[in-house]
């Protein structure tokens, strides 16, 4: 979850008080620092498409997540415009969307179903030649050019520690909400090559994985 306070889920993180608890993955939180690294690998980015999918959180957390985004690109002078996609099918007609609006990039919202689809969006991106910004070094791992976010496959370990406690008779009211500690940045150079992208060195050292 993004924001399980805001979408009325829980009533604190550290102290659920209902029938709730788990990891959230801190969405909206994250967008401004991923913009800016887009930003710092492309200095000439001024039109993004943000690839988004509206109906994988709650209103609030969309919201949430616009209000950060909006606020990130004003600051850094960069325009954009959302591109929805709600299921796999409409990816093609997303992407097609974006390669005819002359953006130099997308920039992904996080959302379940474009982690599970990750091959197929990359592979959409590589063939209309398009830089993207994801939330997930597994999308880099997969040809993706760059990402940064928390461990999405140490989060889901997490919850099954959650299912464990509770199954042992845990209540989850008294389970309080884990928030990730570590954050990855993934970058890969071939991608970058392919785009004829020069990654600045000063990225290549911050930067948790490289591929080659």
């Amino acid at each position: 979850m993004g924001d399980p306070v805001a979408d009325g889920l829980v009533a604190s993180l550290s102290s659920p008080g209902g029938n709730v608890t788990g990891t959230t993955f801190l969405g909206p939180e994250l967008l401004p620092k991923r913009l800016g690294l887009l930003k710092e690998l492309i200095p000439a980015t001024s039109r993004v498409a943000c690839l988004w999918h509206p109906e994988a959180f709650a209103e609030r957390t969309n919201g949430d997540m616009k209000k950060e985004m909006e606020g990130a690109a004003k600051a850094l002078g960069v325009q954009f415009k959302y591109v929805g996609a709600n299921k796999p099918d409409e990816f093609e007609h997303a992407f097609s969307e974006i390669a005819s609006g002359n953006f130099d990039a997308i920039f992904e919202f996080p959302s379940p179903t474009f982690f599970v689809q990750r091959r197929r969006l990359v592979d959409l991106a590589e063939r209309h030649r398009l830089p993207a910004m994801y939330n997930a070094r597994e999308f880099v791992e997969l040809g993706g050019l760059i990402a940064y976010g928390a461990n999405i496959l140490d989060l889901n370990r997490r919850t099954a520690i959650f299912a464990d406690k509770i199954l042992k008779g845990a209540k989850p009211s008294e389970l309080p909400v884990e928030q990730p500690t570590t954050f990855e940045l993934a970058i890969n150079l071939k991608t970058a090559k392919a785009l004829d992208l020069a990654v600045p060195p000063t990225l290549l050292a911050r930067a948790d994985e490289v591929i080659e």
